[in-house]
């Protein structure tokens, strides 16, 4: 049996992908801190350390984009990709999970 095909990512310039790649890193992390999700202070500790340098890494591609000339984000377009990309998922570790019945 074949593993599923993914759909394929729109066409991104290189500072777009440079763009998400960074947002679900900054996702991932600020999931890894969510006290409704963890289990642990230092598993939060951590994550909140590395977000630091995952922000940063957003912020300067978010920089480069703007020093290109590229003025417009595509948000359909990006949004697509962070679709593929898991994104939908990863976002929902950040927020709060409903509450039981």
């Amino acid at each position: 049996m074949e593993p599923p095909e993914f759909p394929p990512l729109p066409a991104l310039t290189r500072a777009e992908g440079e763009v998400i790649d960074c947002y679900l890193a900054v996702l991932d992390q600020v999931g890894r801190i969510n006290p409704a999700h963890g289990s642990d202070t230092y598993s939060a500790l951590r994550a909140a350390q590395a977000l630091v340098s995952r922000a940063t890494a957003l912020r300067d591609a978010l920089a480069l984009m703007h020093e290109r000339g590229e003025r417009q984000i595509h948000a359909a377009t990006l949004a697509r990709a962070l679709r593929v990309l898991d994104g939908e998922r990863r976002a929902g570790r950040v927020a709060v999970p409903p509450t039981p019945n």
